[in-house]
């Protein structure tokens, strides 16, 4: 497990990470991040161009699960099951751990697993450590100073990355 802040792949979108971009690596296994990475922190219920490429994924064979620090399990669960896909809440990432379990729970390897996330210090660390591929993208909103500070001191870690899709 290497320690590494530099995503493998950038991605303006979620939903601009494609079956076939994730089918041609490989990935059976997609994790992903709720806050800022396929919902704002405001929204209640998935996007309907969301719900549109969560679709698309799971038809093309790529099992889709939330992972996320939040504690706020009414939210988590109703985007998971407006989606019809798993979750994990209180992933504590950076920490691999709940990662590496959400793999095992799947039945699936960390060669055929990813990981997508807004968060460096958070979602790119834990896919890193995991030993998964990490694929960051665009917060979708900076709703406080805090994010958006956050997101400035990220930006040399995403620039680092050789892969931009975007």
């Amino acid at each position: 497990m290497s320690f590494s802040l530099i995503p493998q792949y950038s991605f303006r979108d979620t939903t601009d990470v494609t079956p076939d971009f994730l089918g041609s690596r490989g990935i059976k296994f997609l994790m992903l991040d709720l806050d800022n990475t396929i919902a704002d922190y405001s929204e209640s219920k998935p996007s309907k161009n969301v719900a549109r490429w969560t679709k698309d994924v799971i038809g093309s064979g790529i099992e889709l699960t939330i992972i996320s620090n939040s504690v706020r399990k009414g939210r988590v669960e109703a985007f998971a099951d407006s989606l019809g896909i798993g979750f994990v809440m209180r992933a504590r990432k950076p920490s691999p751990k709940s990662v590496l379990q959400a793999i095992d729970a799947a039945n699936h390897t960390a060669c055929e697993s990813a990981l997508v996330g807004d968060q460096v210090f958070t979602d790119t660390i834990a896919a890193n450590r995991a030993g998964i591929m990490s694929i960051i993208v665009r917060p979708r909103s900076f709703t406080n100073i805090f994010l958006a500070l956050r997101y400035a001191i990220e930006l040399p870690a995403r620039a680092l990355c050789r892969n931009k899709m975007n």
